[in-house]
This record gives structure tokens, C-alpha cells and sequence, in this order.
């Protein structure tokens, strides 16, 4: 005779055993996630960078040819040796005083040409050049400081701006309801706007320069650092507010003396990477004409001049893993 337990064991048995991992209902979902997939891939040309990629692995081990491994080759074969050194006509150069040459500069002959447009015929003459061998690497290392300085004055106007915006948004501390989202409605307009499009309409208003790039980074990431801020307040313990509260103190004193301690670590982290990220797209900005060393890297490629180009790359790559590797110490510091 089966006892009660027996049967509802054996029910959970049979139960366990009509149970099915693949239904027609996965089948279908993984059909149209599978279609949907392929879709999308076809539209971002995700199959023919496959097949690019797969046709340059086999040409780099001499099967067939590859036009990404040529545009490679190509690339690699005019960018080095870095471009270090800068050379200027003496012709173009104003108060020039030979016995007074810049550090390690010297005078070289060569030729330069002209086009004259009249004749469609290119002109050589003899003429003299101001060479200094590390004249170059001076001006793109100046570039890149300036672009280091974009990214903290971005940084440090994205906090004036994300700090009262994000305790006004913190639904805790809001004063109203209106305010939370007026508040929290502002900083996602703020973030919904990219740098390169915010850049390009300042570049109209204040012209071609690091203002516009400043702004720009300001203007997004004081978006991202609000809403960082908010949540933390929202997600910081209640005890100790409720304890502080019950002793009589008002919400500026709960603020200042059991949230503020919580969440600045959290906000010392959130800062830092703001700063490292302003850093990384400063450099892009400069592209529209937004200062930095963008600039500079976007007119030597139209230039076809892959050995500035490759010098440039490596001051950006160089910077930005100096400025990790500081940012990691200070934050061992902090936290």
C-alpha cells in the first residue's frame, strides 16, 4: 500500500520527467531572436566584416588578396619611422637669427615645390630649412596638454553643474515633486545630447577653439554625474538618517553628516572616471574644430600624412596610460 509520501513522490516524478527544456515556444522565440539577429548584423555589415577579416587572415599567410591587409600594409609602410623632427622655410619664418638657432636645430638645403594653377605645372626651386629634430614631438606633446586641460575644466564645470542637479534629483531629498523631475528631466536632456553634436553648434557660436570642446564635455557628462550622484543618495542606509532625524537634525544636517560620508567615495570614483573619459574624448572633439589635438590629427590624415598621424597616435596612447596609472594610485589613496 503506497503511503502519501510515495505518491507525491512519484507525482513529482512524472511531473519532472513531461518536463521539456526545448517547447515550441523556444523554438519559435530562438527562430525570430535568430532572424532578428541576422537582420541586424546584414544592416551593420556585420557578414562582410567577416568576410573582409577572413579574406585579410588568409592573404597575411599568402592565400589570395585582401584589400584590408593592403589598406594595412599601406598605413604601416608611410607611418613609420614617427615623424619627430619639424621643418620650415626659412622663407616663411620672420626674424630669424641664424647665429641664434633654436636647441639642436641646424639649416638644410633642399627643394620645394610649388602649383601654378595658370600653367597646371609644378615649380622646384632650391631653398633653405629651419630642421629641428624634435620640433614636432614639442608641438603635438603642447597639443595634448591642452587636451589633458579640456578634459579637466569639462570636468570641473560638469560638477558645479551635477552637484545641485543631482541632489535635487535624489527623490529623498527633492524638495517637491515637481523638482525631482524638473531635476532629473534636465540632467537626462544633458546626457542625451553626444559631445560631437553639442561641439559642433558651440563651434558655430564661440568659433573653432578648446571653448566649445570644454562646453561640450561639460555639458553631457554633467548628465552622467548627476544621475551617479542621485542614485547614490537614494541608495545610501536609512538607519543612520532616520537616527540623525529622530534627534532633531533637519535634512541638511542629515546630508552633510550620515549621506555625504557614504556616497563620497562612490563620487571620488565617478569623478575620476569622468575625468579619464573627458580626457579620451577631448581628443575626438577636436576633429569638428573644437581644440585639442584633435585638430591636429584630423588635418595631417586628410594630409595623407600617416607618419604625423602615428606620432600623434602614440602621444594620445602614451597619455592615456600615464594618466590611468596616476588616476589608480590616487584612487588607492581616496577609497
Amino acid at each position: 500500500m503506497k503511503t502519501a509520501n510515495d505518491v507525491y513522490q512519484e507525482k513529482g516524478w512524472r511531473e519532472w520527467q513531461t518536463y521539456h527544456a526545448v517547447t515550441p515556444k523556444t523554438v519559435l522565440f530562438l527562430f525570430f531572436a535568430f532572424v532578428l539577429l541576422a537582420w541586424s548584423g546584414h544592416n551593420t555589415e556585420m557578414d562582410k566584416a567577416a568576410v573582409e577579416t577572413s579574406k585579410a587572415v588568409l592573404s597575411a599567410v599568402g592565400i589570395g588578396d585582401s584589400d584590408v591587409l593592403n589598406g594595412v600594409t599601406k598605413f604601416g609602410s608611410q607611418a613609420f619611422p614617427l615623424k619627430f623632427e619639424s621643418r620650415t622655410e626659412l622663407t616663411r619664418l620672420e626674424d630669424v637669427d641664424l647665429q641664434d638657432l633654436p636647441l639642436f636645430s641646424y639649416i638644410e638645403e633642399g627643394v620645394s615645390s610649388e602649383y601654378d594653377v595658370d600653367t597646371d605645372t609644378w615649380t622646384e626651386e632650391k631653398t633653405e630649412y629651419l630642421v629641428e629634430p624634435i620640433g614636432y614631438l614639442k608641438k603635438v606633446l603642447w597639443m595634448m596638454w591642452e587636451t589633458i586641460e579640456m578634459g579637466f575644466w569639462g570636468t570641473v564645470i560638469s560638477i558645479m553643474i551635477s552637484l545641485p542637479l543631482g541632489i535635487l534629483a535624489a527623490r529623498n531629498y527633492s524638495p517637491h515633486p515637481i523638482v525631482y523631475h524638473i531635476s532629473r528631466g534636465w540632467l537626462s536632456f544633458h546626457r542625451a545630447m553626444p559631445e560631437l553634436i553639442v561641439a559642433l553648434f558651440l563651434v558655430l557660436i564661440y568659433g573653432f577653439g578648446p571653448i566649445a570642446g570644454v562646453l561640450a564635455l561639460a555639458i553631457h557628462t554633467s548628465g552622467v554625474l548627476g544621475k551617479f550622484f542621485a542614485d547614490e543618495i537614494e541608495n545610501a542606509p536609512k538607519g543612520p538618517q532616520k537616527a540623525l532625524s529622530s534627534a532633531g537634525a533637519n535634512s541638511l544636517k542629515v546630508l552633510r553628516y550620515t549621506v555625504f560620508p557614504h556616497v563620497l567615495p562612490a563620487w571620488i570614483a565617478y569623478v575620476q572616471y569622468i575625468f579619464e573619459r573627458n580626457i579620451r574624448t577631448a581628443t575626438v572633439l577636436g576633429i569638428v574644430g573644437a581644440g585639442g589635438i584633435g585638430m591636429e590629427l584630423k588635418g595631417r590624415w586628410d594630409l595623407f600624412d600617416y607618419d604625423h598621424v602615428a606620432t600623434i597616435l602614440l602621444i594620445i596612447f602614451i597619455a592615456v596610460l600615464v594618466l590611468e596609472f596616476f588616476s589608480q594610485k590616487l584612487r588607492n589613496k581616496t577609497l
